[in-house]
Formats: structure tokens, C-alpha cells, sequence
């Protein structure tokens, strides 16, 4: 498998699996996670490692024993514990000859569409590069996600982020099953589901005393990756191998599907944002190569800019003659800084604006024809 056929997955591992009942982070579950970390990217498959355990972690250097309800004592405790998850997961990756990278996120840095396409730029420069990001929630300035994301939320956004083709989310569960298995021996486990159905809300139960994410955020996370088309494995990561297995194409736990294709939903959610912030006219050069060679938009190719608008920004791709809209997407520059440099190679951007953010205006997977 060549460089380019890489794929990435984005992997959650739970509070519950890392706790090693009370005293401190479970090293040997970090380990195995580890190896199988680096099975899979021998096999051509990039991990984006979306770790909790932060409070867990925290807990036992404070010497506390429950975990605590104000919401500064999460925070504290969070912020202990960050480092030692960190300084874990570095040491174990060490052993593999893995250079790992820390990217501490709130869900709030990827609903600002400017921060979001940042946030995106680095992640896939830092998988470009051979890197294993490990993402975790910014806990020590987060309000209401520390006390019921459990982390679930944000996996799900990081994998629409970078369009991975599917998320991981480990638990201390098999799967989703049909009744709480804890109080029903009779319980079926689900493997499964289509994304978004009403009735697996039903069957969903509360999470456990570590963790505050339970099966209902793990359904709601797989409604948002869902959204860029990727199918969401919920498994136990008590299993052996278990991310190998779902590599081979096994399903060990439950499979939530995405209805759309991972290309096809995400062409749709641009589509379907009715604003747009501003106006590029294109020339017949630039027309054609999206129209017919399905490429980026390069800032070559755009004769005029209308409206003002930010970086992350909808814009809309017109003809110059017709005033026609032909295609939309996000814009990767601010409307000033769009005005500088459109008529010109890419390679004279940072020559123009002392920095080059991405080559072009509008890449492809952020650029819809219409």
C-alpha cells in the first residue's frame, strides 16, 4: 500500500479503560492500545487518538477518591492528570519509534469556521508527517463539556474534521445491545444500526462512574460522524486485538452505519448551507478545472471578489459572463487577503502576504459543484 492510499480513523478510548481502579492510569491497557496503534499504521491506516483518562489521572496524584461535583476541582484535577497521560502515551509510542503530538480542543474551536479550518490544517499536516496526534478536551477551560461529553462529542467533530473514514469508540461494553445487559440476561447485543434511528435512543443507558459519557453520547456522536459520511464502530476495548479485528473487517461490537458515502454527505452539507458570505468570479480556466477536472480552486484562476468575508467562510464560485453559480465552498482566506492574491501563481502568496496558509483559494473536499 503506497503513501497515498492511506486512510485515517479517528479512535476513542474511554475514561473506564484507562482507570486502573483508583490508582492512576492503567499501563498496560495503554500499551496494548499502543501496539495495535502501530499494527494498524504498518497496514496503511493513520490514527487519530482521542484519549480521556486526564481525571482519572488527576484523581489519584491528588489522592482523591471520588470524583468530585464542582466544576474548578474537575478542572484541577483535569489538568494534573494531562500531563501523566501525556508523558504515558508518549513513553509507550517511544517504544515503537512513534513521535507523538498533544492537541488539546474544545468543541467550541471547531464550530468557529476559521479556528476549524486551522484546527484541520495542523491535524492533517501532523498525520502527513508521520505523527500520532493525541487529541483530548481542553478540560482546564471547558464548562459544561467536562461534566457530559466524555470526550464522544469531540471524536465524533474531530472525525468530520479531517474526514476520517471511520470512528473508534472503545468502552468497557461489547457494543450496544438491545437492553441493558447489566439488568437483562436476555439482552441481544445490536451489530448492526443505521445512524440516526430514532429507537436506538431507546436502549441507551448511563454511563458508568469514571466516565459520563454513557451509550447515548455515543449515538449522538455517531449521528455527527455520520454527517461526513463515516461509520462509527462502538467496541470493547477489553477485547484482544480489537482494532485489528475491525481492521480485517470484523465486527466485534456494534456497527452504526452513515446512510451517505463519506464523499457524497459531506458535498451535501455544502450544498445545503443556504448563505454564502461572498462572491468569487471565475475565468473559463478556472471553470473548467472544477467542472470537468473536479481540482481545487487556485487563486490563478479569479478575476473578481465581491462581498466581505473571513477564512472558513461559505463562498460562492460564479461565471463572469452568465453570473452563474457554479460551485461553493469553504474559502481558506479572508476577503482582503483573497483580493491581493487572486490572478496570481499560488506561489507567490507568501510573497504578497508574508505567510501562505494553503495553496489554494478552495481545496476540493471543501468545494461542492453545483
Amino acid at each position: 500500500m503506497s503513501e497515498g492510499d492511506r486512510i485515517c480513523w479517528v479512535v476513542k478510548i474511554g475514561s473506564s479503560l484507562l482507570a486502573d481502579r483508583g490508582a492512576g492510569l492503567n499501563e498496560g491497557a495503554i500499551s496494548d492500545l499502543v501496539a495495535q496503534v502501530a499494527a494498524l499504521r504498518d497496514r496503511g491506516i493513520d490514527i487519530v487518538l482521542v484519549s480521556s483518562g486526564a481525571l482519572a489521572a488527576g484523581m489519584f496524584r491528588l489522592g482523591w477518591t471520588s470524583r468530585p461535583h464542582e466544576l474548578h476541582r474537575l478542572q484541577v484535577a483535569a489538568a494534573v492528570g494531562q500531563s501523566s497521560l501525556v508523558k504515558s502515551y508518549e513513553t509507550w509510542f517511544n517504544h515503537k519509534q512513534i513521535t507523538t503530538c498533544q492537541v488539546l480542543l474544545t468543541d467550541a474551536d471547531l464550530a468557529d469556521r476559521s479556528r476549524y479550518l486551522n484546527a484541520r490544517s495542523a491535524l492533517k499536516t501532523m498525520l502527513d508527517l508521520g505523527l500520532v496526534p493525541i487529541v483530548n478536551e481542553n478540560d482546564t477551560v471547558v464548562t459544561h463539556e467536562i461534566q457530559f461529553g466524555d470526550n464522544d462529542t469531540l471524536a465524533a467533530l474531530v472525525t468530520n474534521l479531517i474526514e476520517a473514514e471511520c470512528l473508534v469508540i472503545l468502552t468497557d461494553q461489547e457494543g450496544l445491545f438491545d437492553a441493558d445487559p447489566r439488568r437483562s440476561e436476555s439482552a441481544v447485543l445490536m451489530q448492526e444500526v443505521i445512524a440516526g434511528d430514532p429507537s436506538l435512543k431507546n436502549v441507551a443507558g448511563p454511563g458508568g462512574i469514571q466516565g459520563r459519557g454513557g451509550m447515548l453520547t455515543k449515538i449522538h456522536a455517531a449521528e455527527k460522524a455520520a454527517r461526513s459520511g463515516a461509520d462509527t464502530f462502538i467496541v470493547s476495548g477489553q477485547r484482544s486485538n480489537v482494532l485489528l479485528k475491525v481492521a480485517a473487517g470484523k465486527n466485534p461490537g456494534t456497527r452504526i452505519r452513515a446512510v451517505a458515502g463519506r464523499i457524497a454527505a459531506r458535498k451535501q452539507w455544502l450544498a445545503g448551507q443556504l448563505r454564502v458570505a461572498g462572491r468569487l468570479h471565475l475565468d473559463s480556466g478556472a471553470i473548467q478545472v472544477i467542472q470537468s477536472d473536479g481540482r481545487s480552486l487556485l487563486p490563478v484562476g479569479v478575476t473578481h471578489v465581491e462581498g466581505e468575508f473571513e477564512r472558513g467562510d461559505l463562498v460562492a464560485c460564479i461565471t463572469m459572463a452568465e453570473q452563474v453559480e457554479i460551485a461553493r465552498g469553504l474559502i481558506n482566506y479572508s476577503a482582503i487577503e483573497s483580493r491581493q492574491i487572486i490572478g496570481r501563481a499560488s506561489h507567490d502568496i507568501e510573497s504578497i502576504l508574508g505567510y501562505v496558509d494553503e495553496p489554494e483559494l478552495i481545496h476540493r473536499d471543501n468545494l461542492v459543484v453545483l
